[in-house]
């Protein structure tokens, strides 16, 4: 833990970072995934997962398959997978608590839309502790683990990547990060397309619990 005394950056991402993946939030959004490709494509929710499953491998989001291959709206079905219900998420007082000991820049850095960030870390109490959000808009629809957005978000924020550690449930979206130079921390989960990658040397940290890493991150100060 040393070696993050001088952070200065505290990038996030959000789905299952922030808020535990156990809580299955993104369970919904998954589904309504399913349910707007059957819909916009006129077919049935077995070929219409199907393609939602390849499109998230080949192109790192299913939204960027769907853009590429279908021509969608990207806000249509941005509003339409983000509608989910977030009234079983409780308040994180510990996570709030460490998060706001932080020195320097907070920024979320999510594949998912603005308005879903928004929502989410209010629902938990921590949407006044960041200094900005870096949606999937923001980075013109190409999404992590593609380097453009890593770089756009460096220099909108002025981040120096020395300096900062990036927080991320999905292992391969560390990679890029630790090219540029950044700390990375992978929040453990069992989940096969999160967890690949996870034993790669391009993760320097792993925790069970964001809001335990950064308590060790804040007593070691």
């Amino acid at each position: 833990m040393n070696d993050l005394k001088n952070i200065k950056y505290w990038l996030f991402d959000l789905d299952n970072t922030l808020y535990d993946g156990a809580t299955k939030v993104f369970d919904q959004v998954d589904k309504k995934m399913t349910k707007f490709i059957s819909e916009k494509l006129k077919i049935d929710t077995l070929e219409a997962r199907e393609i939602q499953k390849n499109y998230f491998q080949e192109y790192n989001t299913t939204l960027n398959g769907m853009i590429k291959n279908h021509k969608i709206d990207a806000d249509e079905f941005l509003e339409f997978v983000h509608d989910v219900d977030l009234e079983f998420l409780d308040k994180d007082k510990v996570l709030e608590d460490e998060i706001k000991k932080l020195n320097g820049k907070k920024i979320i850095f999510t594949n998912g839309s603005r308005a879903h960030a928004e929502n989410v870390t209010k629902r938990i109490g921590i949407d006044k502790l960041f200094d900005g959000i870096f949606d999937i808009r923001d980075s013109e629809f190409i999404p992590k683990p593609s380097k453009e957005p890593y770089v756009k978000l460096v220099e909108s924020y002025k981040i120096e990547p020395q300096y900062c550690i990036f927080f991320e449930d999905i292992a391969r979206n560390l990679k890029p990060a630790f090219e540029m130079g950044m700390k990375t921390v992978w929040i453990k989960n069992k989940e096969p397309w999160a967890a690949k990658f996870s034993d790669s040397e391009f993760i320097c940290y792993k925790t069970d619990k964001l809001a335990n890493f950064l308590k060790e991150i804040n007593e070691t100060k």
